[in-house]
């Protein structure tokens, strides 16, 4: 059941129209009763793809790069001292469509080795998940660190089990990919407050100096930085250092 809940969730997202437009399973069985009644039954395939609709969101977060982006952009409002701007529905989206172009190249070899060929009843479930795992598996293993992985693997008890990272069960390498996402979103942002930082100081030092002790520094501060950030194409630099960040 849980390699049906994953593959429906994996193609449930961000799917080609050729592909939305396939045949697809039926929902609703009739059968004529000899007495000429009808009984209805819904598929078992059905109950797996409305279950699955509930872990899309988990599957955006955890297993993509939409973690790393969404952690970055919320320091990086931080950090200019900004509380409600840009809102959050606006990181939000921003930070979806973002990890939607960054993982183009991933769900679409998705869709043509394993989502298609089942559509086309080349191959079974479990094959097509099987397929379906493997471009996952590699992105998620280009992202986390060997410490991380490591770490989860002593956890679980699987030590000594595995020649290679690439043997490592997908339960494992999803909470260590997240690990090593979360210390590489700390990490850009931690190089992403500095110089707002230091233009805090510089401020809090000018006013300490002109005896303007009454007058919040952060408040003085805020349009330097909104004119420093726009001034070097701020979101064009963090977009774009987001992006390579992945090895795009």
């Amino acid at each position: 059941m849980i390699k049906w809940l994953l593959l429906l969730v994996g193609f449930s997202l961000l799917l080609p129209e050729q592909a939305l437009a396939a045949p697809g399973v039926k929902a609703l069985t009739v059968t004529t009763n000899p007495d000429g009644s009808q009984d209805y039954t819904m598929t078992l395939q059905v109950l797996a793809i409305m279950t699955a609709l509930s872990l899309i969101p988990a599957f955006i977060m955890m297993m993509t790069s939409f973690t790393r982006i969404i952690v970055v952009l919320s320091i990086l409002r931080q950090a200019i001292g900004l509380q409600q701007s840009p809102p959050n529905q606006v990181l939000i989206g921003v930070s979806l469509f973002l990890s939607l172009f960054i993982m183009a190249p991933v769900f679409e070899q998705i869709n043509q080795t394993a989502l298609q060929p089942y559509l086309d009843e080349e191959i079974t479930s479990v094959q097509a998940y099987e397929r379906a795992k493997e471009p996952m598996r590699a992105f998620m293993l280009s992202q986390t660190r060997v410490k991380d992985l490591e770490t989860f693997v002593e956890i679980g008890g699987y030590e000594g089990q595995f020649q290679s990272p690439e043997e490592v069960p997908m339960q494992v390498l999803i909470p260590a990919f997240v690990t090593s996402e979360l210390k590489t979103a700390f990490q850009i942002g931690f190089m992403l407050f500095i110089p707002f930082l230091i233009l805090d100081l510089v401020v809090a030092s000018v006013l300490m100096a002109m005896g303007m002790m009454m007058l919040s520094p952060m408040i003085v501060a805020l349009p330097f930085k909104l004119m420093l950030f726009v001034l070097v194409d701020g979101w064009n630099l963090i977009f774009g250092t987001l992006a390579t960040s992945f090895g795009m």
